[in-house]
C-alpha cells in the first residue's frame, strides 16, 4: 500500500514542531522524549517491564488508552515477556528485540522501526510500542480496537428488496464489506494518509483491468495534492478533488451501500474511503446516475423502467412546478384555460403579495419546516415538519396570506422533491433560479434559465467524461440503463465511456 503524508505549507506554524527524532539506546532518553511530546497526556500509558535474561534488561510499553485492546496486550504481550525465562534461551544480546519479535509476542502484526515520529503516529493510532534498553529500535504491535457502530441499514437509502448493509465509521470494516461483495483478486485498495492535525486514512479502491488507468491515475494525484490541516468527512475530500467546484451539481457520487459501490467498481468507477465516515465517494460520476438506485436491477425491468419514466417527470415536477406557475399567473393568463384562471384569480384575490413573493415565501417556509425535521431528534422531527406543513399551509389560507393554489403547488414541488433526493441541494437552487426568471421575463425567462442549466450541464466533466453522458455526447448503445432499464441479460456489457478502451 502506498502512504502519503500531506500537510499545509501555509500553516506550519499552527503545527507541532515537525522533527526527525529517532529511536535511542538509552531508555530514560525516549521515555523523555515521548512524555515531552505527549505533554503528559493522561491517555498515554506507560508500563515498565524487566526482562529475565543475563542483564535484566529493563523496558518499557506505551499505548493509547481507550483505543486498544488493554486484555490483548496483557495475554500476548505482557505475559508473554514477562513469564518467559531469556537464560535458558541463550539468546545472543544483539538478536534479543528479532527473538521477540519471532518468538515471544503473540500478535498479527509486529513491526520493527529506528523512527520515532512514526512510532509516535502508530501510538496514536492504537498500536503499542515497546522500547528496549540498549537497543536502537522499538517494536509496534497491532493491538487497535476502537468502538464503532454495527453493519446497519443506512437511513440515508432505503429499499424495500436487496440488501440492508451499510457502511459504518470504520474503514477496515467497510473495505471489508466491499471486499466481500466482489470476490475478485484484481480489486485493489491503496491507503494515504490526509491532514497534518487528523492524519486521516483515506483508501481508493478500483478493479485493475476494468477501471480507466487514466482515471485511477488522476485521482492519485489529486489526493497526493490535497494540502489541509483537516479532514473528517468524505465531504473535505469531494471538495478538493472535484472538477467544477464552483458548480451547484456533484460531480462526485457517494453512498452508504456496499451493493451499490460495489456495481459502481464492476462497471469501472474507482471508490474513495474515508476513516470516520459511512459515505464512501465514487468517480467518475455521471448525472444519470442520480436517477438510478440499487433496488432498480432487483427488480423486473418493466416496472424499473415505469419507475424511473416516474422520476424523471418528478425532476421535472420539483424544479419547474413553482416557475410555471409564476409566469402563468403573472404574464401569460391567455395560456391559462378560463375556467382555471378564474378559479385562480378567485382564490388569489384576497392575498396581499405578489404571485413571485408568494411562491418565495412558501417555499422558504417549506424548505425551513424541512431542515427543522432533519435536526430535530428523529422521534419528534417527521412529526414537527407534518404538523407545521399543515397547520401553517391552512392558517395562511385562512388568514388570506397566500391563495389555495400555490399551497397546492409548493405541496406538489415538496412531494416530488423526494424522489430526486440524491440531487436534492442542485434542486433546490435551481428551483429559487429559475422562479425568479419566472417571475421577472414569463416564460422566455424560464426558458433562457432552462437552457442556461442545460449548457452548464454539457459543459461539466467527471474526471474527464461529460457530465451529461450518455446523452451529450450520444452514445447510444447506453441509453438500454437509462430512461429505462431493458433485462439484465441484454445489460451484460459494462458502460464503454469510464471503462479501460479494451472493454
Amino acid at each position: 500500500m502506498r502512504r502519503h503524508w500531506k500537510i499545509r505549507k501555509s500553516n506550519q506554524s499552527q503545527q507541532p514542531k515537525q522533527t526527525n527524532h529517532t529511536v535511542k539506546t538509552v531508555l530514560e532518553d525516549n521515555r523523555s522524549t515521548l512524555k515531552s511530546i505527549f505533554k503528559n497526556s493522561v491517555d498515554i500509558q506507560f508500563r515498565d517491564l524487566q526482562l529475565k535474561d543475563k542483564k535484566n534488561t529493563h523496558a518499557f510499553i506505551c499505548y493509547t488508552e481507550g483505543i486498544v485492546r488493554e486484555e490483548f496486550i496483557h495475554d500476548n504481550v505482557l505475559e508473554p515477556l514477562l513469564g518467559i525465562d531469556l537464560l535458558e534461551e541463550k539468546i545472543n544480546d544483539h538478536s534479543l528485540v528479532s527473538y521477540m519479535d519471532s518468538n515471544i509476542i503473540k500478535a498479527s502484526s509486529v513491526d520493527k522501526t529506528s523512527n520515532l515520529d512514526h512510532v509516535i503516529e502508530n501510538i496514536l493510532r492504537g498500536q503499542t510500542a515497546i522500547f528496549i534498553d540498549g537497543f536502537d529500535s522499538a517494536l509496534l504491535i497491532s493491538t487497535e480496537s476502537y468502538e464503532s457502530r454495527g453493519v446497519e441499514e443506512p437511513d440515508t437509502e432505503s429499499t424495500v428488496r436487496g440488501s440492508r448493509e451499510g457502511f459504518n465509521e470504520v474503514i477496515t470494516t467497510n473495505t471489508s464489506l466491499i471486499r466481500r461483495k466482489i470476490n475478485n483478486p484484481h480489486l485493489i485498495f491503496e491507503e494515504f494518509i490526509i491532514g497534518g492535525n487528523t492524519k486521516t486514512p483515506v483508501r481508493i479502491g478500483y478493479i485493475d483491468g476494468i477501471a480507466k488507468q487514466e482515471t485511477v491515475d488522476e485521482l492519485r494525484k489529486r489526493l497526493e495534492s490535497i494540502e489541509t490541516d483537516v479532514v473528517l468527512e468524505s465531504g473535505y475530500l469531494e471538495q478538493y478533488i472535484e472538477d467544477h467546484p464552483n458548480s451547484i451539481f456533484q460531480t462526485i457520487g457517494n453512498s452508504e451501500k456496499p451493493d451499490k459501490v460495489a456495481a459502481k467498481l464492476l462497471e469501472g468507477r474507482v471508490a474513495i474511503l474515508c476513516d470516520g465516515t459511512p459515505f464512501v465517494l465514487t468517480v467518475p460520476y455521471l448525472f444519470i446516475e442520480s436517477m438510478q438506485v440499487p433496488e432498480d436491477y432487483y427488480t423486473k425491468f418493466q416496472f424499473t423502467s415505469l419507475i424511473r419514466f416516474f422520476r424523471m417527470i418528478a425532476l421535472f415536477l420539483t424544479v419547474a412546478t413553482p416557475a410555471v406557475f409564476v409566469a402563468a399567473a403573472t404574464f401569460h393568463h391567455e395560456m391559462v384555460p378560463a375556467l382555471l384562471l378564474t378559479t385562480m384569480a378567485a382564490a388569489e384575490e384576497r392575498v396581499p403579495f405578489p404571485i413571485l413573493l408568494e411562491a418565495l415565501i412558501m417555499t422558504v417556509i417549506f424548505e425551513l419546516l424541512r431542515e427543522a425535521g432533519v435536526r430535530m431528534p428523529r422521534p419528534i422531527g417527521s412529526a414537527v415538519s407534518i404538523v407545521g406543513a399543515l397547520v401553517i399551509g391552512e392558517a395562511a389560507v385562512q388568514a388570506g396570506l397566500v391563495g389555495a393554489p400555490m399551497v397546492i403547488v409548493v405541496a406538489l414541488t415538496a412531494i416530488t422533491g423526494f424522489v430526486v433526493t440524491a440531487i436534492n441541494s442542485a434542486v433546490i437552487l435551481v428551483r429559487f433560479f429559475l422562479m425568479l426568471l419566472a417571475g421577472t421575463f414569463g416564460f422566455y425567462g424560464l426558458l433562457l434559465g432552462t437552457l442556461f442549466i442545460v449548457a452548464h450541464l454539457s459543459s461539466l466533466r467527471s474526471f474527464g467524461i461529460p457530465y451529461l453522458t450518455p446523452f451529450a455526447p450520444v452514445v447510444l448503445k447506453e441509453w438500454r440503463d437509462t430512461f429505462v432499464r431493458l433485462p439484465l441479460k441484454n445489460l451484460q456489457s459494462k458502460p464503454r465511456s469510464v471503462l479501460r478502451k479494451k472493454y
